[in-house]
């Protein structure tokens, strides 16, 4: 992705000591960290079938005359699906769980009510409300489910800090964030009253990286990497500057994870460690180089490995559906993350289900929910789920 370049200023240098001693706790103790070499490329291949480890759930969208979009799903509560567009024209679709139409609304606009851009939306279903993440105004606004104004704040300032860029529902007064750009902390907690920081989440590191690339007025840099990911009742936080990926425990405390080697701050250019998805027995990631060739449109090479927790050991990996007759390869880097429930999801376009019925090659519940669609329906949402 190249666009261009908003921000001028460039990172500065940063120390930041730290102190680890009293970080255990949870289900790994201190020595149980995994230890990955990000400079390897080559590892011993596994096939796995999704539905053997991950409960697999299909939503197709209701669609009508108001109701047609994207199905680029924002977040998904046990009552409600909140549904965006990929493009920015500022509606906000909300369903029930089954899928069926509930009402939809638009806030675009340069009043102080509004937003200016989608970049996430976080939901907290239990006090009815959901969190519009504004990247170019750089603030949150708060909206009832029916897309009432209730209120708004800021995104955090100084050391850096350019926008949150992940923003999830952490408690019943807190949201949970990361900006990238961030000098110093780029993880904390605030407010949902009006987004004050509760907790900062000091992740040390000595110098801050980040994954792209800048020409001139250009940069470049690959899709979004989760750096934020719920898992097991706790919160897995991916700092690319750090060697380390901790887990954030529910008493605060930070359990290393994930230990890369080499060091991040001994390599030019970086090779960057990025999570995808965690399942009770696989650990999904990858690796990417911070390289790219402004001139072909090219670069940011990547590695996929996952971490098999009953060998313990890595491997390269296919990941299939068996809901189609041909095994259908899923690829785990294009899932969305999900919450401490639903792990990840998938849209599914309606016209290639549509094709995939009439040439006989679906099964299942997915047979029967093509066997109803039109080609131009709204997607179908698969939700990949952890086993009950």
């Amino acid at each position: 992705m190249v666009t261009d370049m908003k921000r001028a200023n460039s990172i500065s240098l940063i120390i930041l000591i730290a102190i680890l001693a009293g970080c255990g706790g949870g289900k790994q103790s201190l020595d149980d960290f995994i230890t990955v070499d990000v400079t390897k490329t080559r590892y011993p291949q596994k096939e796995l079938i999704l539905q053997d480890f991950m409960d697999v759930e299909y939503i197709a969208l209701e669609t009508n005359d108001d109701f047609l979009n994207q199905g680029f799903v924002q977040a998904i509560g046990k009552e409600v699906i909140l549904v965006k567009n990929i493009i920015n024209d500022g509606y906000i679709f909300v369903y029930d769980r089954n899928g069926k139409c509930l009402r939809k609304f638009n806030r675009k606009g340069q009043g102080p009510e509004d937003y200016t851009f989608i970049l996430c939306i976080a939901l907290d279903e239990d006090n009815g409300e959901m969190f519009v993440n504004d990247q170019m105004s750089r603030k949150i606004v708060v909206y009832d489910l029916y897309g009432k104004f209730k209120r708004s704040f800021k995104h955090k300032e100084g050391n850096g800090s350019f926008f949150y860029t992940f923003i999830f529902n952490y408690d019943k007064d807190n949201l949970i964030c990361y900006d990238q750009f961030n000098e110093e902390t780029g993880f904390v907690l605030i407010s949902k009253k009006d987004g004050r920081i509760t907790k900062e989440i000091n992740i040390p590191f000595k110098e801050k990286k980040l994954l792209l690339q800048r020409s001139s007025n250009y940069y470049a840099s690959p899709s979004l990497y989760p750096t934020i990911i719920p898992f097991a009742g706790n919160w897995i936080l991916v700092e690319l500057s750090s060697d380390t990926v901790y887990t954030l425990l529910q008493d605060y405390r930070l359990n290393p994870f994930i230990v890369r080697t080499p060091s991040i701050q001994s390599m030019g250019p970086e090779i960057f460690l990025v999570l995808r998805s965690m399942t009770e027995r696989y650990y999904f990631m990858e690796t990417i180089k911070n390289v790219y060739d402004f001139e072909t449109g090219r670069g940011f090479p990547r590695t996929f490995m996952m971490y098999d927790t009953q060998e313990k050991a890595f491997f390269g990996y296919n990941v299939y559906n068996v809901d189609y007759l041909n095994k259908k390869e899923i690829y785990m880097n294009v899932l969305r993350t999900g919450n401490q429930d639903i792990e990840t999801w998938q849209a599914l376009n309606s016209d290639q289900l549509v094709e995939d019925y009439e040439k006989g090659i679906l099964k299942g519940k997915l047979k029967e929910i093509a066997a109803a669609l039109d080609a131009e329906d709204n997607p179908v949402i698969m939700l990949i789920k952890h086993k009950k």
